[in-house]
């Protein structure tokens, strides 16, 4: 990950942001990390947000999510096929 110093940030903030729109950049301050800075896409995209193929680890699988999958394995569990009508 490129880096960058809060001198950078002040002096150069076109490089910096131009970098960090990119890929994500660390802020450094007194020569240790202190910030992290990306454009808002890849922020949305490591929040799982606007994307409906995102993936949840087993303990955050939100409810309603849940429920669906479980059905699906159900199903598939009865021996009813992916291209079986339901």
């Amino acid at each position: 990950m490129r880096a960058f110093t809060t001198n950078d940030l002040n002096k150069q903030v076109g490089e910096v942001t131009d970098a960090a729109a990119k890929s994500p950049i660390v802020i450094t301050r007194y020569r240790k990390p202190r910030f992290v800075m990306m454009s808002y896409e890849h922020y949305q995209k490591i929040r799982g947000e606007g994307d409906p193929r995102r993936a949840y680890a087993a303990g955050e699988t939100p409810d309603d999510v849940a429920v669906l999958f479980s059905a699906e394995l159900d199903r598939l569990a009865k021996g009813e096929g992916y291209d079986d009508d339901r």
